[in-house]
């Protein structure tokens, strides 16, 4: 691989899902069904075409698919002239046009103060990177916290579905809230508690943080634990200070002056100050009648950046429905990487991260705009800055080119299996929505079945672009091929799977390997087509599951859709 020097690194959150368990484990390589059909959908020469989309991405002519680099320029050519030969629509109004432009900031600290607590005469210092870590999402010059009072908000939540409310009859403008990672339901492995071992978005620390600024607070702090947060210090305090957001006229607004992570000793030594330790701390705030517990410290950072505008590029096309053209079905993948190191000048391809579903979208939209004509339209959206945020996801929900109250439901594409053919066929979000139950034949068909992922303490389903469009109500299907190895078995997919993580994930080793069996791709590309070609030739709409905390949404947008 050669190296090149033109980019910055940055990181974003891992994805895994491993099964669990699966079914009778006799079945030989020789069940293992091709996944062709009678009407000659994804033939022989279907892996061809991908492999080639996959290669080309994942090359270093392209120089790991940077948002503002040359390589982002060569990926647009490369996208759009495949969408333009296969006969893809433009959404843009101009014929050949698929880009939708995504503003962006870029907020870079040059300084960032240890954090300093306060209270009576006694004061604590908190050491940058080792003890905590501090940022800003606001593009400003400089943000300052000087003597802000501190409050321990329990888990940071307000739920009204789970009628929970950590916020409640509390004042937080001007303060610092300090909650805990995660939500109750983990905490307690109580299944009828939120979702049990399952997070849901009340969990992630960007709800955490989104909801402290609605409530006003100055800076929101969140305590980190290895197991509840699904990784250890280092991810957090070793990654980019980089921030990058979407660039709008009130882009300031909704976010707290600071955000950040303190490490669980130093919460031990701030609880120590009210007579409390952390594990009281966490009882108490699973308690009925939990109320916020003052800190007696208050808290003063300061935080200087350097503030970068620039733009980059969504890819949306589209395959026309002949009798409801406004209702459409949704395949996702982001196009984007990280580009090349700035100092060793690494290039870093991406190729199953994520070339390997960039090239599964083209492929999709090569064969739906060869086939007949759907009765829905299908779109294809091929986003960026996905590994700045999901920015680029988040922006088309925020500025669809088609109006989602009309978006059927949608599929995401992000690190496909590159290792052959596999039995299971894994659900991130599990059970989440009837996406799930119109996938399950065609995974039955192919001898194979539905797992859901291993791990969904660690809220994964909130981690890819997918996200963006369920949270304006899209029910959205984030499966792919698992572990458990025709041929070889589930020891081998593992170690596949394990190497993938370890070696590979975020690395410049991602490269793209000839030697790759996409003979499982090709198994995951055929559910999805079947799954989509399904939804655009009929009349159903999926819903969520009951309860699930994207249906309100989903029920706001049908009563929009019936008026």
């Amino acid at each position: 691989m050669r190296q090149l020097v033109t980019s910055t690194l940055v990181c974003s959150a891992l994805l895994a899902c491993t099964p669990t368990s699966g079914p009778d484990d006799s079945k030989t390589a020789s069940q293992f069904p091709l996944v062709e059909d009678a009407d000659g959908y994804f033939d022989t020469d279907f892996s061809t075409s991908y492999r080639e989309h996959l290669r080309t991405l994942a090359s270093d002519e392209f120089e790991g698919r940077a948002p503002g680099t040359r390589g982002e320029e060569l990926t647009i050519d490369y996208i759009t002239n495949v969408f333009q030969q296969a006969g893809v629509q433009s959404l843009s109004g101009t014929e050949g046009d698929y880009t939708q432009m995504v503003p962006m900031v870029r907020i870079a600290p040059t300084r960032v103060t240890d954090m300093r607590l306060r209270g009576g005469e006694a004061e604590e210092t908190l050491a940058y990177r080792q003890q905590m870590m501090g940022w800003t999402h606001r593009a400003v010059d400089e943000v300052e916290i000087a003597d802000s009072e501190m409050v321990f908000v329990g888990y940071g939540i307000v739920a009204p579905e789970y009628d929970w409310n950590d916020y409640e009859g509390l004042d937080v403008e001007g303060k610092t809230v300090v909650m805990l990672v995660n939500d109750p339901g983990y905490a307690t492995q109580d299944e009828a508690l939120f979702n049990g071992n399952s997070m849901t978005y009340y969990g992630r620390w960007t709800y955490k943080f989104e909801e402290a600024a609605r409530q006003g607070a100055d800076a929101a702090i969140i305590v980190h634990e290895t197991g509840p947060a699904g990784y250890g210090w280092g991810v957090v305090a070793g990654g980019s200070p980089i921030r990058y957001s979407m660039k709008s006229e009130n882009m300031n607004a909704g976010r707290a002056k600071v955000e950040g992570w303190i490490t669980e000793d130093s919460a031990e030594q701030l609880f120590a100050n009210i007579d409390m330790t952390l594990d009281q701390a966490r009882t108490q705030a699973l308690a009925a009648d939990f109320e916020p517990l003052p800190l007696q410290r208050e808290l003063s950072l300061i935080i200087e950046n350097e503030i970068e505008y620039f733009e980059t590029a969504n890819l949306i096309g589209k395959v026309e429905g002949s009798r409801y053209p406004d209702e459409h079905v949704i395949y996702m993948a982001h196009w984007d990487h990280m580009g090349v190191e700035p100092i060793s000048g690494e290039v870093f391809n991406g190729a199953q991260d994520n070339a390997s579903g960039a090239a599964a979208l083209l492929a999709l939209a090569e064969k739906f705009a060869a086939i007949e004509q759907p009765e829905r339209t299908v779109l294809f959206a091929m986003v960026g800055a996905e590994e700045r945020g999901l920015l680029g996801s988040k922006w088309y929900a925020e500025n669809p080119l088609l109006p989602l109250d009309q978006a059927v439901a949608g599929i995401n594409m992000d690190m496909q299996n590159m290792y052959g053919p596999v039995r299971d066929f894994v659900v991130v979000g599990w059970d989440n929505s009837e996406m799930q139950d119109i996938a399950a034949p065609y995974v039955e068909a192919q001898q194979r079945y539905l797992a859901p992922e291993t791990n969904p303490e660690r809220g994964f389903f909130y981690r890819s672009d997918h996200f963006s469009l369920a949270n304006k109500g899209v029910p959205m299907l984030y499966a792919k091929g698992g572990i458990d190895h025709f041929e070889h078995g589930k020891d081998y997919g593992r170690e596949k799977f394990d190497y993938l993580f370890a070696e590979l994930y975020h690395k410049p080793a991602d490269e793209y390997d000839p030697e790759w069996d996409l003979r499982g791709m090709q198994q995951d590309l055929w559910i999805y087509f079947r799954v989509g070609h399904e939804l655009v030739n009929s009349r159903t709409w999926p819903a969520w599951r009951e309860g699930n905390e994207f249906e309100a949404e989903r029920l706001r947008t049908e009563s929009q859709r019936a008026q």
